[in-house]
């Protein structure tokens, strides 16, 4: 049965944001304009496509097997598109990326806003997340995460310099309880750590003595996946916290908060572009790894 593309972008958008509302930001309609497209395609395909609850919607099971069908086939066109306007040009289009919240360097340092200097012509949708994505359900073009927490099937490209996880405190904590002399004793203090969800095991604060790497476990006093909440409760002074260096050099310099086990904290390699063997990169995505490679090799670090 033949159906317009508009009512499979429609559905695709649907499927993606699990949501009129959300869907119609997307494609820059209004929800009721989204609701209305699916229902038309419905009333076509002659089948349910989502269950609608008055909050978000659910795919049936039809919509799911329509959804697997159609949802690389509309991104493959999506590329062919922006690839045969690029031929007019500076590279065009939307490019969606899901960044890790601690990709401090990435999302405030200079990267981003050289990158859109130079692209005009690429838009981008950037979501801020906790914790990792699955970027190939949740339809995004690449992800930012750390190297280590990035599947070995995707291809990845420096995005960052090299990174390195700090133990810090308040002062006033410091001064009332003394500062650890070695990870171990870690156990003994009050400790901030992170949670990527509910069901989650607590981040094992990792080491190195010796050129040998090594975690720690303990009970932590507060385990979150908000990583202002364990600054601003460190800063407090409620305990102490591990976080990305970046994040915290700032509060060290003014006095808020001071590093502690600095011996055993060394750099390790820091956040990777990262995206599907199997998928085209788009001119917009392609763009944005040449760009970091030039920055990479301007800096004498190269890419991977």
């Amino acid at each position: 049965m033949d159906a317009d593309l508009d009512g499979i972008a429609t559905f695709v958008a649907v499927a993606d944001a699990r949501g009129f509302r959300a869907a119609g930001a997307r494609l820059g309609v209004s929800g009721s304009a989204v609701s209305q497209s699916l229902r038309r395609l419905e009333e076509r395909l002659g089948v349910a496509l989502v269950q609608r609850t008055t909050r978000s919607v659910r795919l049936t099971e039809a919509g799911e097997r329509l959804y697997a069908a159609v949802r690389p086939a509309l991104g493959a066109m999506h590329a062919a598109v922006e690839s045969v306007g690029e031929l007019a040009g500076q590279p065009r289009g939307t490019l969606r990326l899901s960044v890790s919240a601690s990709a401090e360097s990435f999302l405030r340092g200079p990267t981003l806003e050289g990158f859109i200097a130079a692209y005009p012509g690429v838009r981008l949708d950037i979501i801020v997340g906790r914790g990792p994505a699955d970027i190939v359900a949740g339809g995004y073009d690449a992800g930012v995460q750390l190297g280590e927490m990035i599947d070995q099937d995707m291809i990845a490209v420096s995005a960052s310099g090299r990174q390195r996880l700090v133990v810090v405190g308040a002062p006033a904590f410091l001064a009332r309880h003394g500062a650890p002399a070695h990870p171990r004793d870690l156990g003994a203090h009050a400790c901030i750590t992170w949670r990527a969800a509910p069901d989650a095991v607590p981040y094992r604060w990792e080491f190195t003595e010796d050129g040998h790497d090594f975690a720690v476990a303990f009970d932590a006093r507060v385990a979150t996946n908000d990583i202002p909440l364990m600054l601003r409760l460190a800063r407090a002074g409620v305990g102490l916290t591990m976080l990305m260096e970046e994040v915290v050099r700032p509060h060290i310099e003014r006095g808020e908060l001071v590093e502690v086990l600095a011996e055993f904290s060394t750099p390790f390699p820091g956040f990777y572009l990262y995206y599907p063997h199997r998928r085209h990169a788009s001119p917009a995505l392609r763009a944005l790894i040449d760009y970091l490679l030039r920055i990479r090799q301007a800096s004498g670090g190269g890419g991977t």
